[in-house]
């Protein structure tokens, strides 16, 4: 991850640089960068982590869910079009992944996505595919967020 070098120094290794200039700067892999540069990167990570898999898991609910709606199109049609939606999730879920792997663990991150998943897809059913949400449906999603607190825990 980061290695503390000298003084106010953070070495930086296998950072990935992005090219979205929004998203994050951009340190080439084994750059020094200054300690106050880098807190303040690593303070953002979490919400572009969550922002960048929200946004990813738009995408990714068109591309498994969307064709849905349009049950009379050829089959290998949507399957082409869910392949190209799902080309833009992958642009947001690598980098999502790959910055939230500096501040959480892999189960943290799978967990943070399922949750956020599950989420997009409420509103996606009742928005896009004109569907309702049962109480059900409401009690087995809160459990799986209930699973957020197991996972988060700092035992």
């Amino acid at each position: 991850m980061y290695d503390c070098v000298a003084g106010n120094t953070v070495y930086v290794r296998g950072l990935w640089p992005l090219q979205i200039p929004w998203l994050t700067f951009s340190p080439a892999p084994d750059k020094r960068i200054s300690f106050h540069k880098f807190a303040a990167y690593k303070e953002k990570m979490p919400v572009r982590t969550i922002i960048l898999l929200t946004i990813s898991n738009i995408f990714m609910t068109f591309a498994w869910y969307g064709h849905l709606k349009y049950r009379t199109s050829a089959l290998w049609k949507v399957i082409l079009a869910s392949w190209g939606i799902a080309f833009f999730e992958y642009c947001f879920q690598v980098p999502a992944n790959r910055i939230g792997s500096y501040e959480f663990s892999t189960a943290q991150l799978k967990t943070m996505q399922e949750v956020i998943t599950l989420s997009v897809f409420s509103v996606f059913s009742v928005l896009y595919l004109g569907e309702k949400i049962k109480w059900n449906h409401a009690a087995g999603f809160g459990c799986i967020a209930m699973a957020v607190f197991f996972v988060f825990h700092k035992w």
